[in-house]
């Protein structure tokens, strides 16, 4: 295993690149830190417009900025508006605007999940006991009668050496399998990536292997803490699904996808006479084989379908010198509309999430066009419907406008910081491409320290518009600034983030508020520029560390380049 692969080692990593104030024991430089003098106040006026923006986007005339709404059409217009005004070259024409063809799938009966087995129920619940659904584009679907077979962690990582797969046809078949991956139930660094989640963790990867297998039902057992939310996440929300409208109408996935409960996977494995951890630790011996439950399952799902078109909008500044090369910055436009059963606030407004992302796209583009000329491309991608599963970058993820292989890089924005300059710079996915060594060198300039995120077993950097991107190869950077502030310190700074997570996240409340202090945005867009700016102006291909699942990927792809 390559060692920058191990988070903790990397930690030691960055701390040797870093001055000796910024790196040593930031939790006690919080204790003190209005005295602490180490850190100088640098960077605070990027782009004084920013603020201009947030509010505008984030305005109730905006309303929520749902895609294929009345928000849409006042949102885009907007963008479009402003990236005619800074002079970036459009697309098509005239135009900015990437169509992206949606479709929401609106599950109007779904069945109890039908089981037969010696010691088995007669069905799990929907929503109590299971969570089920399909994303194939039809009326209708119906799984009849389908082996059920457990498959350790449903993951097929070459690079990693496991195959839970391995010699098991499973067409026409229900599997079952863990959430995360071995990593994360093991906490060994040397395996996988120790407790950072992987993108075999990931459920959405987990549902993709699933489908390439020829499964006809993939379900993941529910556990809290390597999901990192509850059963209430995936069962008590809207069962109303959104996808890209692709030529196959999705029925190359598997017909149902969804999840049960540890109480409903207990119940399966106690029908071959074992329980979930004897299985757990089967599925992590090295030398697991798939284990059938001596059991059948059937399911049926009826929809509603709706076709919707929405936008990605996408401007440029061409190279100088290399203008067929790219570095993208990017973040989504979109929010979640409107609720019209509040009577008193009926406008999702996200104002951080992500108004505040959008706006900081806006602010870049002004600020690159006003300098020289850079010797590459520099296109500012913002996209729709990250809010109905990252559709907008999935889009153009399949449907580039500037070749992948010839994107150097992707810098993306997903909710700014707006409680002031902070001295720690937070790298989401630390550990996994060599352009976080470019944004540490800058970061350092600025008197700052670049840390992993706090919970990196939640995969959160696998859950933002990068994520499309990286599934392509393209080597991204998702940064933001951290928690410690230079006047209150970190635990000032973590208790204003969780303040944001219990009243606004995804509510009405997230509202633009006048005492927002900005500087520290502008701070974290001096070094988004400056990154960006050393790529656009050198002759860098950045890369996925070895080991990661992405390198393969990137590698195959740059023969493309030459």
């Amino acid at each position: 295993m390559n060692k920058m692969r191990n988070p903790a080692l990397l930690g030691l990593a960055l701390c040797s690149t870093l001055t000796l104030t910024a790196c040593s024991k930031p939790a006690e430089q919080a204790t003190d830190a209005a005295s602490d003098t180490a850190f100088t106040l640098v960077d605070t006026e990027f782009n004084p417009r920013l603020a201009e923006y947030i509010k505008t986007l984030s305005a109730d005339e905006f309303q929520g900025r749902a895609p294929a709404t009345k928000g849409e059409e006042l949102t885009v217009a907007y963008l479009e508006d402003n990236f005619r005004r800074i002079g970036l070259k459009p697309i098509d024409g005239d135009s900015y605007k990437q169509p992206v063809s949606l479709v929401q799938i609106d599950p109007t009966k779904v069945s109890a999940l039908r089981l037969t087995g010696d010691k088995l129920p007669e069905s799990f619940s929907y929503r109590d006991e299971m969570m089920a659904w399909t994303t194939q584009v039809v009326d209708s679907v119906e799984v009849i009668d389908s082996e059920m077979v457990f498959v350790g962690y449903g993951i097929v990582a070459p690079e990693y050496n496991w195959n839970d797969y391995e010699g098991l046809d499973v067409k026409g078949k229900t599997v079952v399998m863990f959430v995360n991956d071995p990593g994360y139930a093991t906490q060994n660094p040397e395996l996988f990536n120790g407790n950072a989640m992987t993108y075999y963790g990931r459920w959405t990867y987990k549902f993709e292997e699933a489908a390439r297998q020829g499964a006809a039902m993939a379900l993941i057992i529910h556990e809290t803490a390597p999901a990192s939310y509850g059963w209430g996440v995936v069962a008590h929300g809207s069962p109303i699904k959104f996808d890209l409208v692709n030529e196959d109408k999705n029925m190359s996935r598997s017909k149902i996808e969804g999840w049960i409960t540890a109480e409903s996977a207990a119940t399966l494995f106690a029908n071959i006479d074992t329980d979930i951890e004897t299985l757990r630790a089967q599925a992590l011996s090295g030398e697991f084989k798939p284990v059938p439950l001596n059991a059948t399952a059937s399911i049926s799902v009826q929809n509603n379908l709706r076709e919707l078109t929405s936008s990605n909008v996408v401007g440029y500044i061409e190279g100088s010198t290399y203008p067929d090369e790219f570095i993208l910055y990017m973040a989504h436009w979109d929010h979640l509309g409107m609720d019209f059963s509040n009577p008193s606030n009926k406008v999702f407004n996200g104002a951080q999430d992500n108004a505040s992302g959008t706006g900081a796209v806006i602010a870049l583009a002004e600020y690159l066009a006003q300098q020289a000329q850079p010797e590459r491309s520099v296109a500012f991608v913002l996209v729709t419907a990250e809010e109905r599963g990252l559709l907008g970058s999935a889009w153009y993820a399949a449907n580039p406008v500037f070749p992948l292989e010839k994107t150097a890089a992707l810098i993306n924005m997903d909710v700014m910081n707006v409680y002031g300059p902070m001295k720690d710079m937070v790298i989401v996915g630390l550990g996994n491409t060599d352009l976080e060594e470019i944004l540490i060198k800058h970061t350092e300039a600025q008197g700052r320290y670049a840390v992993q995120e706090p919970n990196p077993e939640a995969g959160i950097a696998y859950r933002s518009d990068h994520f499309s991107l990286s599934k392509k190869g393209v080597p991204i950077l998702y940064a933001k600034g951290g928690n410690d502030h230079y006047q209150l310190g970190a635990e000032w700074g973590a208790a204003q983030r969780a303040e944001y997570n219990s009243c606004c996240y995804h509510k009405v409340q997230d509202q633009w508020d006048d005492n927002w202090d900005l500087r520290g945005a502008q701070q974290d867009m001096f070094l988004y520029f400056r990154v960006g700016n050393e790529l656009a102006n050198s002759r860098l291909w950045p890369n996925w560390y070895p080991g990661n699942e992405f390198r393969a990927i990137r590698d195959a792809s740059a023969s493309a380049r030459q």
